[in-house]
């Protein structure tokens, strides 16, 4: 006897079933492990946060008025610049390396396609983590001018003390008004407000105007008892010292934001480089 034909599935069949394998693959197994990312962010910020404020009390730590072998200015700042480096480094190639670690093992899919998964998963631990530590620090710093407005709001003298101390120009106007000892009087804030008005005019300008600076002597000579000549060259040394201490500050902010660009840039690569890393560990696992 001859056994009986097995029926043979139809050449749609077989194209419909393999049309659907590729559908069932993907359909469990998706591109992006939010509670990785997730969890790896948060690591990541916490680490950061928990570095700067060891850098901050290293820094403060190296600071003292009563010390003769204290750090100068621009030894903390290149200290600074390096931990924020060092931090973001660490912290993100931490997140990273969690996200990839912990991520859903893929099945059936290229091993490109998996390092770039990884590296993906790095970049996303980094941005949330950054966007997480930012809010943060936004928050405190609001918190914290917002504690200093209620209390200024309660108490107008401390009002006036805040406002000379955070004037970038005071100490220059305190200068441009200093006398020779001769005049008593010293009730001249009206003055003094207006002189940093007529300053910081010229600072926007460029240039401070003859009528302004010829008004800015007179004011100085009724107050400190100069002759008008001397009066002038007084306003001429003080706009440039303004002029000055506007240039360096805008050096300062400009060098900050492109170290910060390096750092963040930094971190940004040492996460993704992580993430590969961890997610290759993960691979590897026997089961």
């Amino acid at each position: 006897m001859q056994p009986s034909p097995v029926a043979l599935p139809s050449v749609i069949e077989r194209s419909a079933t393999l049309a659907q394998i590729p559908g069932k693959n993907e359909a469990y197994s998706a591109g992006v492990s939010w509670a990785a990312v997730i969890g790896g962010a948060f690591v990541s910020a916490s680490l950061a946060l928990i570095l700067l404020s060891l850098g901050t009390g290293l820094g403060f730590s190296s600071i003292s008025p009563w010390s003769n072998m204290e750090a100068t200015a621009a030894t903390i700042g290149k200290a600074a610049i390096a931990w924020l480096i060092v931090t973001q480094i660490l912290a993100s190639a931490m997140g990273g390396y969690l996200a990839g670690r912990l991520r859903t093992k893929w099945v059936n899919v290229h091993t490109d396609e998996v390092y770039f998964r990884d590296t993906a998963h790095g970049l996303l631990v980094w941005a949330l983590g950054l966007a997480v530590t930012a809010a943060f620090l936004a928050s405190a710093a609001a918190s914290i001018a917002g504690g200093e407005t209620q209390h200024g709001a309660n108490t107008t003298a401390a009002v006036d003390a805040d406002a000379t101390i955070l004037s970038p120009n005071a100490y220059i106007v305190d200068t441009l008004f200093r006398s020779n000892g001769s005049v008593s009087d010293r009730n001249d804030a009206s003055g003094r407000a207006e002189a940093e008005r007529i300053l910081a005019h010229a600072m926007r300008q460029g240039s401070i105007p003859a009528e302004d600076k010829t008004y800015l002597a007179q004011m100085v000579s009724a107050r400190t008892s100069l002759s008008q000549p001397v009066a002038e060259n007084r306003v001429s040394d003080a706009f440039a010292q303004a002029q000055l201490a506007v240039e360096n500050a805008r050096k300062a902010l400009a060098h900050l934001a492109l170290w910060i660009f390096v750092a963040l840039l930094s971190g940004a690569f040492c996460a993704s480089y992580a993430g590969t890393i961890g997610g290759r560990q993960r691979d590897r696992v026997a089961v």
